[in-house]
């Protein structure tokens, strides 16, 4: 299983930069970009709400589940 994350598109559909969304929700903006490229393990549901608050989305919008090789391990 893996979860990918889609800020970024949702980013571009709203015309809001990176650094914008930061500010507006008080997360630094190197956490906010950790988020962005997926190099987090874990991420806050107080911190998913202020961006979906923010983006005016859905979490499903931002996050998307996608099957991998069953012989995969989940981690």
């Amino acid at each position: 299983m893996a979860i990918i994350i889609r800020l970024d598109r949702i980013l571009v559909e709203r015309k809001m930069k990176l650094n914008e969304l930061a500010d507006t929700i008080g997360i630094s903006n190197v956490n906010l970009s950790n988020l962005k490229t997926g190099k987090v393990r874990a991420i806050r549901f107080s911190t998913l709400d202020a961006i979906c608050k923010a983006l005016n989305c859905q979490p499903g919008d931002i996050l998307e589940h996608v099957s991998t090789d069953d012989n995969e391990e989940d981690r």
